[in-house]
């Protein structure tokens, strides 16, 4: 009777605890392939451009060399444009693979260097105002965190991770994986375009220099 009274009692907690997690935290069931069933579109350089400070040439805050792409940025830095209002960045933005619906990946092997803090490394951009994107994954002294919380994995610096981004428009739900773990279940955030970005992007309390690598960098689509 006690053993049989203390299993229903481990069930009830554990229904308990699965029904009251949080929206953005998910189980962690890894590693799994989350490419199985998408296609992986063609992607050179022809795919997408550089955003950059506008007052220095693209070579003093990018380089592509074997096989690594290298993003820099300075928190004195320039925005993007003339016009802009927003915070310094250099970003690989994907402009071949624009999106409104369906249900779109992101892969890429990352790399941020110690020191690097306050900063977007990688982002979907697109949402319903007032909100410009429907994703960003921040690095804040040392910690990946979607936007300011809640972390997804600590103590990021120095090595290479594999980052995988299912963004499911129609459901409007956000997945993201790190080395094949499920790390966030994330609601969308509307909106009708979308393109996918990484790199350094600003943001509260950044460091005086930002940096991220990227190599292997893949956009793909479900299968239909």
């Amino acid at each position: 009777m006690t053993s049989s009274f203390q299993c229903l009692a481990y069930l009830y907690l554990s229904f308990l605890s699965f029904i009251l997690i949080p929206k953005t935290f998910a189980w962690d069931w890894g590693p799994v392939d989350t490419t199985e069933g998408f296609v992986s579109l063609p992607l050179d350089q022809s795919h997408y451009h550089i955003q950059r400070p506008y007052d220095v040439p693209e070579d003093q805050r990018y380089s592509f060399i074997n096989g690594i792409h290298k993003c820099w940025v300075y928190s004195t830095d320039k925005p993007h444009t003339r016009t802009s209002q927003t915070k310094p960045r250099t970003e690989i933005a994907i402009h071949d693979y624009g999106y409104s619906s369906g249900v779109w990946q992101f892969e890429g092997y990352g790399y941020v260097p110690n020191g690097t803090s306050g900063v977007c490394i990688m982002q979907v951009f697109g949402a319903s105002p007032p909100h410009a994107t429907t994703l960003m994954i921040r690095v804040y002294n040392g910690s990946l965190m979607y936007y300011k919380g809640p972390v997804l994995v600590p103590n990021i610096y120095d090595r290479w991770f594999r980052l995988n981004v299912i963004h499911n428009v129609d459901a409007a739900k956000v997945k993201v994986y790190v080395d094949g773990h499920l790390k966030l279940v994330a609601e969308g955030r509307g909106g009708n375009s979308h393109a996918f970005k990484c790199g350094v992007y600003a943001q509260n309390d950044d460091s005086l220099c930002m940096e991220s690598r990227w190599k292997g960098i893949k956009v793909l689509r479900k299968c239909d």
